[in-house]
């Protein structure tokens, strides 16, 4: 290995979120507006064969861990031919994917067996009205009927990502923890982010995760500390005593993980993004047939990572160091 990635805080740096594609087949409202969003066309989205050759520099990095993205990852076409293309590369320890799982019924055994070792699947209410008006639309059962097939599939852990909203699921915490009591499923309730939106509609909409807390409280569960699934990442992991699976806290406004941040990001068209709430973005596509400029790149990225994103002064309305990005999550990759 050659020298690993660090910043210029020292973090080493060995996962990578990938965006395959910036469209989906929902429109969270955290993640994308209902009207007007314009998407990138087709010759400006990575191709497979530039994903597997930036992945070919960063292996021999230190990076061994990737998580494939979107949008919606499985609407851009044999995504499964990517993650053998990656699992092939030599370094790379762990292949993960962000989806909704409404189309996981027929991808999660192809995944699986080229190589994809776990999967998180968003899914923020268990109420069919509630699911569609969040997602403008889905219907709760195809995702239940996706976690299945993930279970049936041998992919594990299967992480439930769930984003708590005030006034509109936070009533449904108990449910979500209910889930973990008798089957390895691991619930993750995380902090409503401002990515591409500082409004009051967003400051009305967070909830502190202490909320959770006191929900097990009040529900009179014995709660203890677990060290959680593997590829935990930033979350706080607990268990109702005697569960079977887990849940645990992400709280990126509340209190930050950025002093042990070890991700970096590469938008479905080329950008690195090495923080995901500043603006700062480099093209790596452009120099992507030329491994020496690419780890360049990655290098030059890294050095103007700053020490936190400082979400938390976006929530209290007050200045921030560095510009925000304007992109949606959904341009990003979640």
């Amino acid at each position: 290995m050659i020298e690993p990635l660090k910043d210029s805080f020292g973090r080493v740096h060995d996962y990578i979120r990938i965006s395959v594609t910036d469209r989906c087949n929902l429109r969270c409202v955290y993640c994308m507006p209902e009207e007007g969003m314009e998407f990138q066309p087709p010759d400006q989205i990575m191709s497979y064969e530039e994903i597997a050759a930036i992945m070919r520099v960063l292996a021999p990095m230190g990076v061994s861990k990737v998580r494939l993205t979107g949008g919606e990852p499985l609407v851009r076409k044999d995504l499964e031919s990517l993650v053998h293309m990656i699992a092939s590369i030599e370094g790379i320890q762990d292949i993960s994917l962000t989806t909704n799982g409404i189309m996981l019924p027929s991808k999660a055994r192809l995944l699986k067996e080229a190589g994809l070792t776990r999967i998180n699947i968003s899914l923020d209410s268990l109420h069919e009205d509630r699911y569609a008006r969040i997602t403008r639309g889905g219907q709760v059962r195809k995702v239940l009927e996706g976690i299945e097939a993930a279970y049936e599939a041998g992919l594990d852990p299967i992480k439930l990502n769930m984003v708590l909203m005030k006034g509109f699921n936070e009533d449904e915490i108990r449910d979500f923890i209910a889930l973990t009591l008798d089957r390895p499923l691991h619930v993750r309730f995380i902090e409503y982010m401002p990515i591409g939106q500082a409004s009051d509609a967003w400051r009305d909409s967070y909830l502190p995760l202490s909320r959770v807390s006191e929900v097990c409280q009040e529900a009179g569960w014995a709660i203890q500390e677990e060290q959680g699934p593997s590829g935990n990442g930033p979350s706080r992991n607990m268990k109702v005593v005697g569960a079977t699976g887990t849940f645990g806290l992400i709280h990126p406004v509340s209190d930050h993980f950025c002093d042990s941040c070890n991700r970096l990001r590469l938008t479905a068209d080329g950008h690195i993004k090495a923080c995901l709430y500043w603006s700062d973005e480099f093209n790596v596509r452009r120099v992507v047939d030329d491994p020496s400029a690419v780890a360049n790149l990655f290098r030059k990225a890294l050095g103007s990572k700053p020490l936190n994103h400082e979400m938390a002064l976006a929530l209290e309305k007050k200045m921030q160091s560095h510009t925000p990005t304007v992109r949606r999550m959904s341009q990003i990759g979640g």
